[in-house]
């Protein structure tokens, strides 16, 4: 069996093999949104289809709306080719749940999908429509960066920013010029929703289409209302949004649990720009969006499918409760230490009672104390969740090489935010702290590039990669110490930390317990064993 629209008219054989089917008019669905389009969605990739797309489908099963989401892809184009051509804009969403089970469900919601390249007639009809509440992204927080790693414009943002209005060569210059036709007209209201996993991210998307209203502003190519058109939430808002939900690539295991139920085309693709697609997504269960409630054209009442609609302020708390203490930091612990111990599965990792024993003792013991709580979502029991049920999901693929990517990048977050939120208040003299002193100490360790037997591995990327090795590069496994000489560039940087561990007294502790990491072969197990130990 295929999937395909017409397919899904064998009702029998997709409720047998336990598939939840659309309980909507499809072609009815498809005629209401093109005729009055009410959500367009920019990037068409595999958390958009495990979510928001799932959440649309929960409105039109409940007959809580009549109108599906059109999705286009700005990035990879065999996106739209490979995985939503072939099956009618179909797909398969598998939930795997902690305990083992599953659910199966036909996701149904993509009245139309396309490309940005060779769409942009078709963006702008939808773009001037009245009807459009919402414009959304899933596009990676590089996507709203307009400048390269020199702080340049590449030659094509530098284009858009003169004003090209025939031919806009990227994404952010285009969503600029669609608001554009839509100011034109008649200043019809409309939302901008970033949905992506990135703090403060209304205000990225805000600014990187202010920039090209500044600049066509600057330039005379457009006249100075567009730019307060952009400013003025009346009609342009951006709200600030907070998503979670671990949704890996395609699982081989779950392609050959649907081939097992008889269906084929399941295949796994991965693209020329190395996006791995298929006709089905897998995603985790658990899963939160908390958004900032500002809607100048209205919204569908995603409420009713478990979003939860509050001001900018708590957005704001929920997005650092789960990325400085109750979930992020107990990830980067787990990849570091994880890649120093062998591992390559997050999930197997928490079977492992000194592992699991250390992101407890450093989210209920150091987090806990000074979390930011939301008030909406209790941190308590969020990370209760985060250790019982999603870290230990086998069906959730993840592994700490991935994890362990940009590490230098997350510290000052994940960790540094702790440490000045406990300098702030006066709770506790940092110095006095254990694991988080613990985790540096590991990724100093990690920073050798040599796991517990001895081994060589090859750490996972980092853009100060580079220059961190070549302070530790000349500590081999086995030295004694002191190491302070070698150490002290690294525990002094407020950029890496947040603040100078030394300064506050934190560095020593650090520094004493890498000399433990590197006694020899053994010692990363060992360390651990002793300071997790009750």
């Amino acid at each position: 069996m295929k999937l395909n629209i017409s397919n899904l008219k064998n009702k029998e054989f997709w409720q047998r093999k336990g598939y939840q089917l659309p309980n909507f008019d499809i072609e009815k669905m498809k005629e209401n949104t093109l005729k009055n389009p009410m959500w367009l969605h920019f990037g068409a990739g595999n958390i958009f289809r495990a979510f928001p797309a799932a959440l649309q489908q929960d409105l039109l099963d409940k007959g809580l709306s009549d109108r599906g989401i059109i999705v286009c892809e700005s990035y990879d184009e065999e996106i739209i080719e490979k995985a939503y051509t072939p099956y009618d804009n179909l797909s398969i969403l598998i939930t795997l749940k902690a305990d083992g089970s599953i659910d199966k469900k036909i996701i149904a919601s993509i009245a139309s999908a396309m490309n940005v390249r060779d769409s942009l007639n078709k963006l702008i009809d939808i773009f001037t429509h009245p009807s459009l509440q919402i414009a959304s992204f899933t596009i990676t927080e590089k996507g709203y960066s307009l400048v390269d790693s020199s702080g340049s414009y590449p030659k094509e943002i530098a284009e858009d920013l003169e004003g090209n209005f025939q031919t806009p060569k990227t994404l952010m210059g285009t969503i600029a010029f669609l608001c554009y036709k839509r100011y034109l007209a008649g200043k019809l209201p409309i939302t901008l929703l970033s949905l992506d996993n990135c703090s403060h991210n209304g205000s990225k998307l805000h600014d990187a289409v202010k920039t090209f209203a500044d600049s066509w502003v600057e330039n005379k190519k457009v006249d100075a209302g567009f730019l307060e058109y952009i400013q003025n939430q009346q009609f342009v808002s951006f709200p600030w949004t907070m998503i979670d939900k671990i949704t890996p690539r395609p699982s081989e295991q779950v392609k050959a649990m649907l081939e097992a139920d008889g269906l084929e085309d399941v295949e796994i693709i991965k693209t020329k720009k190395n996006t791995y697609v298929a006709s089905f997504v897998n995603a985790e269960q658990t899963q939160y969006l908390v958004v900032e409630d500002v809607f100048p054209n209205s919204r569908p009442p995603l409420e009713e499918a478990g979003v939860i609609f509050t001001d900018r302020e708590i957005v704001d708390k929920v997005e650092k409760m789960k990325v400085c203490t109750c979930l992020n930091p107990l990830h980067t612990a787990l990849a570091i230490y994880g890649c120093l111990l062998g591992y390559t599965s997050i999930a197997d990792e928490m079977k492992d009672k000194h592992l699991k024993k250390f992101i407890e003792k450093l989210g209920y013991e150091e987090g806990l104390p000074v979390v930011v709580d939301p008030g909406i979502i209790k941190p308590e029991e969020f990370l209760k969740e985060v250790i019982e049920e999603r870290l230990p999901n086998p069906f959730v693929p993840d592994t700490p090489q991935r994890i362990a990517c940009d590490t230098s990048q997350k510290i000052p977050v994940r960790f540094g935010e702790t440490l000045k939120a406990y300098i702030s208040t006066g709770k506790r003299d940092i110095s006095t702290l254990t694991y988080i002193p613990l985790f540096f100490a590991g990724w100093l360790r990690y920073l050798m590039g040599i796991d517990d037997e001895g081994k060589p591995f090859a750490p996972s990327p980092d853009p100060m990669l580079e220059v961190l090795q070549g302070y530790i590069k000349d500590i081999s496994l086995g030295d004694k110490g002191p190491f302070t000489d070698s150490l002290k560039p690294i525990l002094s940087d407020e950029k890496i930390f947040g603040v100078d561990l030394y300064k506050y007294k934190l560095a020593p502790k650090v520094e004493n317990m890498f000399t433990e990491l590197v006694a020899g072969k053994g010692a990363v197990r060992k360390t651990l064993e002793k300071y997790v130990s009750d």
